[in-house]
């Protein structure tokens, strides 16, 4: 396919300007004007829109593939939560009105917004208190790890210095607690692909600030021992994160809060509607319990006994500022509306049609991946390309070989913990017609590798750029024309 510059004539633009009554020069330093032309590729309007169209043809998206990226949620976004998030009521609000004076009255639909989305949040979860400012997931993990050191500082638990982990955590996790200052103990997952108890409390001790804790975990496993881990973990006065990444698999059937949880993140744009992916833009609101109440970010959307909303920044305990205004406000705006659309049912419903599409799946694939990962799962699952190396196929042979056949590939080689590994999410806006679909493809994928697996090695075929190096296309991109 041509570049839009291959495609330029000259002395075809694309619109011609009315001759200016003005010089530009009279208008613009002379030191700020191009000694020459700009190099701009010229071509007509029909062209620049052709060229766009057929660029989007060949992206792979929600929209227009099935997209079964495991661990980061790549849902269906009803366009009705889309149009409710761009209403020029909303769109149009400048962020800085509420901090002028006067300004919150004229702005107390959105502070109502924000608001009334900490009180959902709440009641999905079981905490007390939300804070909808952290701007991603990671964000939300950094922000409550510190208001996690705020909490032990407070109340002079200055030997706390570390923070426990399972392996099987998204990868943020030991970031976020290193950034806020803690040393990370790891610990391995057992059989049953979590985290060791045994080896957990032997690494549990007066020195534990935290557990952070992905349940279920980037193996799609749900701890059975949670309250457990909770309980000793409370008694040596450390407290518990809920890493909501994958809160989408219990939403509307368990409660962080109700199994013990003092903290929880969740992924706006991961359980609520936006598709995840591309950096952004996400959302990462922390919720804690009563106690932890006083350290959230400052500012803090309050109601008052009038029935309006006002913004509070006296909080003297308060961990501070940790991003611009409110958060993602569009993002937020976009949850509310997928909440209220969905109601208590709809959200449980998601959640069990989640986890149906991910067993139904595992299921099915069980007969080529074999006996070896047993048991159910939850939203997601987690196979190992190993039974393909005989073959000399691996899993990311596998992965382009679905791009030819119009499936966007799982992720692959995360967690880490598994060789090989591929991680299945067909999230619940699928339908059992395209489960059984991508079963197929599996299924002649799999045939391919046994018979002729160089054809394997050569996908993909039918994009515009074949295979590439991985690492030299991350870090050596080439973005000119040249």
């Amino acid at each position: 396919m041509k570049t839009i510059y291959e495609k330029s004539s000259p002395g075809r633009p694309g619109i011609r300007m009315s001759s200016l009554k003005i010089s530009a020069t009279e208008e613009i330093p002379t030191k700020y004007l191009r000694s020459e032309p700009a190099e701009l590729p010229e071509v007509s309007e029909a062209e620049v829109v052709r060229h766009f169209t057929a660029l989007s043809r060949l992206n792979f998206s929600v929209d227009t593939h099935f997209y079964p990226l495991g661990s980061c949620t790549m849902k269906y976004n009803p366009k009705a939560c889309e149009a409710a998030a761009n209403l020029p009521e909303l769109t149009e609000v400048h962020p800085l009105w509420p901090q002028l004076r006067g300004g919150g009255m004229l702005t107390q639909g959105s502070l109502a917004v924000l608001y009334n989305t900490e009180r959902l949040l709440s009641e999905a979860t079981g905490l007390d208190e939300f804070t909808l400012q952290p701007m991603a997931g990671a964000h939300g993990e950094l922000t409550g790890v510190m208001i996690m050191a705020a909490y032990h500082k407070d109340k002079g638990n200055a030997d706390k210095d570390h923070i426990i982990i399972p392996d099987s955590a998204h990868g943020t996790n030991p970031a976020s607690a290193q950034v806020a200052g803690y040393n990370v103990v790891t610990i391995p997952s057992d059989a049953n692909g979590v985290m060791d108890f045994d080896l957990f409390m032997e690494a549990l001790n007066e020195k534990t600030a935290g557990v952070m804790l992905t349940s279920p975990n980037t193996l799609g496993v749900f701890n059975p021992r949670i309250k457990e881990i909770c309980s000793a973990v409370h008694d040596v006065d450390g407290l518990m994160y809920y890493d909501g990444a994958n809160f989408n698999a219990i939403m509307g059937r368990y409660r962080p809060g109700d199994m013990g949880f003092d903290i929880c993140h969740l992924n706006l744009h991961k359980s609520f509607a936006t598709p995840h992916g591309g950096g952004g833009p996400g959302a990462g609101p922390v919720g804690v319990v009563e106690k932890l109440r006083p350290y959230l970010p400052i500012s803090r959307v309050e109601k008052t006994k009038d029935g309006t909303f006002t913004l509070n920044y006296d909080e003297p305990k308060s961990i501070g500022y940790i991003a611009p205004f409110y958060g993602n406000f569009g993002i937020i705006a976009r949850a509310y509306a997928y909440i209220l659309s969905l109601g208590r049912d709809g959200m449980l419903g998601t959640s069990n049609r989640a986890v149906l599409n991910a067993n139904y799946l595992q299921e099915k694939l069980r007969p080529l991946f074999g006996e070896k990962y047993k048991g159910r799962c939850m939203h997601e699952f987690v196979y190992s390309g190993d039974v393909l190396k005989p073959y000399g196929v691996h899993t990311l042979d596998l992965a382009k070989g679905m791009i030819d056949r119009g499936i966007h590939p799982p992720t692959v080689y995360f967690p880490l913990n598994v060789s090989e590994a591929l991680m299945v999410e067909p999230t619940e806006s699928e339908d059992r017609d395209t489960l059984d679909r991508f079963v197929e493809v599996m299924e002649e994928l799999f045939e391919l590798a046994k018979t002729e697996p160089e054809q394997l090695h050569k996908a993909p075929v039918s994009t515009p750029v074949g295979r590439l190096d991985e690492v030299k296309a991350a870090r050596d991109m080439r973005l000119s024309q040249e």
